[in-house]
């Protein structure tokens, strides 16, 4: 999946009724098929289906909901595109059920619901892990850490380790920071500077700041929530993440060819 000599871009399509951004807009599977096919035309490299909202203070979801929302996508559009699939899922039941039709396993929680860790290892898929001070619901009650970048860090070696001794190869993971997950304003800030200091785990890095409140905090919303994604998105991309998680594709990947074009001193 990763073997490119660009960053990917991953489209996010949520297919929940409350996520923080487009929820409810992509609840019926032909409404989602359509969505997932301009992301591609746009430029995306993965496509990123979730069917449980994460945003703060999200209530969790039963087994069922999350399968009845994601399944009937998932195969759709492995039916009928060509597109990586990555399925944002906690939930054992989900992984099994999606392994044999999607491309990479995206969990926020790195594997510690009941039954997860052993179902991302029997899935063969590459699997993103990804930091959270707490749950959803909680995560963002004065989320305080006695040193982030460090914090972070210790978290990552200790899921690496747990992820290994259940036999996943480390080359199948990826690491996401969770910018905005158990995380102040400030934080996300460092985060994102200090991102390069992750690559010392010598994994691939997956960053998501798209349409966050912390990117809205500075710039707003409408237009300059957009172009403050973008800028975020190639931030993170100089500073060492292989793959941005955005909401607005076309506008990231046309950032995202200048920035290379220049890194390159040639146009692509």
């Amino acid at each position: 999946m990763l073997a490119s000599n660009r960053p990917l871009v991953m489209g996010i399509l949520n297919v929940t009724p409350d996520s923080f951004s487009d929820g409810g807009a992509y609840l019926n599977p032909e409404t989602a098929l359509q969505h997932a096919q301009k992301m591609l035309v746009e430029g995306a490299d993965i496509i990123d289906i979730g069917g449980e909202s994460t945003r703060p203070g999200a209530e969790p979801i039963t087994e069922q909901v999350e399968l009845d929302r994601v399944v009937p996508v998932v195969q759709l559009i492995r039916s009928e595109t060509d597109a990586l699939i990555s399925v944002d899922t906690s939930t054992a039941a989900v992984m099994q059920e999606v392994s044999k039709v999607c491309d990479l396993l995206n969990d926020v929680r790195a594997l510690v619901r009941p039954g997860a860790l052993a179902a991302a290892a029997d899935s063969g898929l590459p699997i993103c892990l990804m930091h959270m001070r707490g749950e959803p619901k909680t995560m963002q009650d004065h989320p305080v850490y006695d040193n982030l970048i460090n914090d972070v860090i210790d978290f990552f070696n200790s899921r690496i380790a747990i992820c290994e001794a259940a036999n996943i190869d480390r080359r199948r993971l990826l690491i996401d920071p969770g910018f905005g997950f158990g995380k102040t304003p400030d934080d996300n800030l460092v985060l994102l500077n200090r991102l390069a200091e992750f690559l010392s785990l010598e994994l691939p890095i997956l960053v998501g700041l798209s349409r966050k409140s912390t990117v809205s905090k500075i710039v707003g919303t409408g237009t300059a929530l957009t172009i403050g994604s973008v800028v975020g998105a190639v931030l993170a991309i100089n500073n060492g993440a292989s793959i941005v998680r955005v909401h607005d594709v076309a506008e990231t990947v046309a950032a995202l060819k200048i920035a290379l074009a220049t890194q390159r001193e040639q146009l692509l």
